[in-house]
């Protein structure tokens, strides 16, 4: 990527609004698997939050990291009228759980952005029936984690999740979202977000199936960050058999995807769910550009600037930008640091063995 295609002022950021609060263990979870350091420490530390209506127990850390409303009002106003146009709460840790998640729909609604929202189905602190009607009138994109077609999978990977339950949430809120647009009002898209794993690529297809009768418009989903020893098994870019097993699964979904059609008529899109070269377990996407440099930035709960989505320990290698109560985004997003690394990130190992890049078509 060169410095010419990089954006004046990132058009999407992500808050990392509540790192530590969640109410599930999935598997794979940097902060809340079970296999984690964080969550091992988190056990015999934790305090109740929230409302008994929710998966799981719902929980924190004490010293819990959490945003302060005001950082993320400060980006915000300053991005509105510099080309920022959706807003991210936290990917880590349940967003619903955010004390401040009203403070900011109203936030996106008075500046004209669009929220993109990534949440574990379950709904946390009042239920479907109470967030759908707030959430999809401001959202572009209400991002659903989803890792199976059958409760056992589901269950098994998203600790703390009951299968019922999260599919009924499913349901109700396509049905809000499909009745709000009907009135003439936003119709947001509704996605269903996987982790790829070798426990649930046999049901890749079925999933999609699921998807469509749903009326799920899109069906995304990365290779594993394996973070954890236990995990390692769970890749499906270890082994050349591994890759082979994953691209059977690529050309089911894709088959069920040009034969079947959701209930409006449209075909289901499939992102990040193509076959992978199984001489390359190391770069899944030769010569594919980050999709994140130049365009979208994160920032986490204590105001550091990070680049990307890659593990937090991880992504720290690629540099220090700067914090939002120090500087302001424009000058850290303009910032020589972040300027090289934007010229010369094909230099980085972790970029260069990163799950979110995409092939060159063609290539």
């Amino acid at each position: 990527m060169s410095n010419d295609s990089k954006l004046n002022f990132p058009w999407r950021i992500t808050f990392d609004t509540n790192p530590d609060t969640c109410n599930l263990n999935c598997i794979m979870c940097e902060e809340f698997s079970p296999y984690s350091q964080s969550e091992k420490e988190r056990q015999g530390k934790v305090v109740p939050i929230g409302s008994s209506d929710t998966e799981g127990a719902p929980r924190r850390k004490q010293g819990e990291r959490v945003m302060p409303f005001e950082m993320i009002r400060k980006v915000v106003e300053e991005g509105a009228a510099k080309g920022l146009k959706e807003v991210i709460p936290s990917t880590m840790g349940e967003p619903l759980l955010y004390k401040d998640f009203d403070r900011i729909l109203d936030l996106c609604e008075r500046h004209g952005l669009k929220l993109n929202l990534t949440t574990n189905g379950t709904f946390p602190r009042g239920g479907v029936k109470k967030w759908a009607p707030k959430i999809v009138p401001v959202t572009s994109d209400v991002k659903i984690s989803w890792n199976g077609a059958t409760k056992e999978t589901h269950e098994e990977i998203m600790k703390g999740t009951t299968w019922d339950k999260v599919l009924g949430n499913v349901t109700e809120f396509i049905r809000i979202r499909d009745e709000h647009a009907a009135s003439g009002g936003n119709r947001c898209r509704v996605t269903f977000q996987l982790t790829f794993l070798e426990r649930n690529v046999g049901e890749l297809s079925d999933i999609v199936e699921m998807a469509i009768d749903l009326g799920v418009d899109r069906v995304k989903g990365h290779h594993l960050w394996a973070h954890f020893r236990e995990i390692e098994d769970q890749s499906l870019r270890r082994s050349a058999e591994a890759i082979a097993r994953w691209n059977q699964a690529v050309e089911k979904a894709h088959k069920v995807a040009e034969e079947k059609r959701l209930p409006n008529g449209q075909k289901i899109i499939l992102e990040n769910i193509f076959p992978l070269d199984p001489s390359r377990t190391g770069d899944i996407a030769p010569g594919g550009e980050c999709p994140f440099l130049g365009k979208e930035a994160w920032i986490n709960a204590e105001g550091r600037f990070d680049p990307c989505c890659a593990p937090d320990e991880q992504r720290k290698g690629l540099g220090s930008f700067g914090k939002i109560k120090d500087q302001s985004m424009g000058e850290i997003w303009h910032g020589d640091a972040y300027e090289s690394l934007v010229a010369n990130y094909r230099d980085k190992e972790l970029c260069r063995g990163c799950n979110m890049r995409k092939p060159v078509e063609g290539a």
